[in-house]
């Protein structure tokens, strides 16, 4: 009997990105501990790519100097959707402007998030009735992972990177995150090592990669001049000994590791 295939949901998240006292740091967010895939664990603000988020009208409320295929289209406007649900930070100008949507005017839009979150109002309606513009222009590309045949839960994920609004702050939304913080990525990677958080193993690899920067102006402009490789992870025997191998092109600090040493699944 052939075993009926899982499906795979997209997904996309974004590393936002600041110069601290420390270094660069990251948003990062500890998702609620009953939700059904990374529970507890630190991620990057994102989420499932939504049916809604493919909408053709939403093309009307994107920069015309954004060219992508429908794919990156969807899921870079997905990206900003959960990153607003989840954390409060907006990537959005007021149609006509230049400039993102400041802090006060953020402020004012809190209201949409948890009208967002349940499903009682689409983005499409969000960005009509506001008159605003989805930045997704400002978006790199910095990576795409495909969760392995064996995961209980299967996301294509791409994930991307953009430097943090100048004025606005982020909140956690109690839902699907129940703690956020700004951290760099050396730090993030310390904390996990000493059992002080859970960061599953794409986050990681992610967070690893991150880490070879310390200013964000750097971290974007390698994205920018670097090609995407997708990431599947494959289970392979190697020294007898079960371990999950990703291909060395991705250009990650390591192409295998045991299944028995990666933490938080």
């Amino acid at each position: 009997m052939t075993e009926t295939a899982k499906p795979i949901f997209p997904a996309a998240t974004i590393l936002i990105l600041r110069d601290g006292e420390h270094g660069m740091e990251s948003l990062m967010v500890r998702r609620h501990h009953k939700i059904d895939f990374a529970s507890g664990a630190y991620v990057y603000p994102g989420g499932k790519v939504d049916a809604g988020d493919a909408a053709e009208a939403l093309t009307d409320f994107i920069p015309d100097s954004d060219e992508c295929d429908d794919t990156h289209r969807a899921a870079r406007i997905g990206a900003i959707r959960e990153t607003f649900e989840e954390s409060g930070i907006l990537l959005a100008r007021n149609k006509g402007e230049s400039d993102l949507v400041s802090a006060e005017q953020v402020l004012s839009l809190q209201k949409y998030r948890d009208e967002l979150h349940k499903n009682r109002m689409s983005l499409l309606e969000l960005v009509r009735q506001e008159n605003l513009q989805l930045a997704t222009d400002l978006l790199v590309h910095f990576a795409h992972w495909i969760g392995p045949e064996h995961a209980p839960k299967r996301f294509d994920t791409q994930f991307y990177m953009v430097e943090a609004p100048v004025d606005q702050l982020a909140v956690h939304d109690g839902h699907e995150s129940v703690d956020s913080v700004w951290i760099t990525p050396q730090q993030a990677l310390k904390d996990a090592d000493e059992g002080r958080c859970t960061i599953i193993f794409p986050t990681r690899m992610n967070v690893a990669k991150l880490a070879r920067h310390t200013r964000t102006a750097d971290a974007l402009e390698t994205a920018r001049n670097s090609t995407v490789v997708a990431v599947l992870p494959v289970v392979k025997k190697v020294d007898g000994e079960p371990t999950l191998c990703i291909p060395a092109e991705a250009d990650y600090d390591l192409t295998e590791v045991p299944l028995s040493q990666i933490r938080g699944g």
